[in-house]
């Protein structure tokens, strides 16, 4: 595209963050992290993504070391990146927003202006319950991942099931909505998930994390786990794997 090779690439992600005098009303730490892994299969299956306007930005970001920010506003900051190009979506008191993907160097400044450190709900609210055809996305016990970071590794988990799961499965999943269920398991069960489900996130170990850091799996119906990761599907085949290093 004609763009250096050496500049990074990332999908930037918002979500409001609005709050009464109080401090209440602010979406969950849960809620949030399910709205940015819906917003980034929500903007990666749009037809402008697919084959529109967006399509060759996308194409560039995703050869690349794929990166996600996701940062936080309220207010006019929040409402001023309304109106640049993405997507929206709204889940369980959190609304979240997906941009074109573009250089680290040149983001908008009506992004720019929003906070990504220090980006952590006090409240973690709890898991969504499952929806038929949904996603589920598991976050690893063995670190401690800021609101920020846990939503970030949620968008890549999804995008990695996206890009993986049968054409009939996807289906499904965007009849549902493009729903996400992200839970916390013990890690005694991560250590049997990590082993069974189909997709998992290796971090690049910019922020946070070490490199390498297994930091989120998902899986889906029919791929051998049930929705809540307890059991195996009595069906289910053996399932495949997929990872890449993701930044963020």
């Amino acid at each position: 595209m004609g763009e250096r090779d050496d500049v990074p690439w990332a999908m930037q992600l918002a979500f409001a963050d609005e709050r009464d005098r109080d401090g209440a009303g602010r979406p969950t730490h849960y809620a949030v992290c399910e709205a940015v892994a819906s917003a980034v299969v929500t903007l990666l299956s749009d037809p402008r993504a697919v084959d529109g306007e967006w399509s060759a930005a996308v194409k560039h970001w995703s050869d690349l070391a794929i990166r996600k920010v996701v940062r936080r506003g309220r207010g006019v900051k929040f409402a001023a990146v309304r109106a640049l190009p993405g997507v929206e979506v709204s889940h369980r008191g959190a609304l979240v927003r997906a941009f074109v993907p573009g250089p680290v160097s040149e983001v908008a400044p009506e992004i720019a202006k929003l906070q990504v450190g220090g980006t952590d709900q006090p409240d973690r609210g709890t898991p969504s319950e499952p929806v038929p055809g949904g996603l589920t996305i598991a976050l690893t016990p063995a670190v401690t991942m800021t609101t920020g970071k846990a939503a970030a590794q949620s968008g890549h988990a999804a995008q990695l099931a996206w890009w993986q799961m049968p054409a009939d499965v996807r289906a499904r999943w965007e009849a549902s909505g493009w729903a996400v269920r992200v839970i916390s398991p013990a890690p005694d069960a991560w250590d049997r998930l990590v082993k069974a489900a189909p997709v998992a996130v290796r971090d690049a170990g910019f922020t946070e994390v070490p490199p390498g850091t297994k930091t989120a799996i998902a899986w889906w119906p029919g791929s051998g786990l049930a929705d809540d990761g307890t059991r195996l599907e009595r069906d289910g085949g053996r399932p495949g794997w997929l990872g890449r290093l993701f930044g963020r």
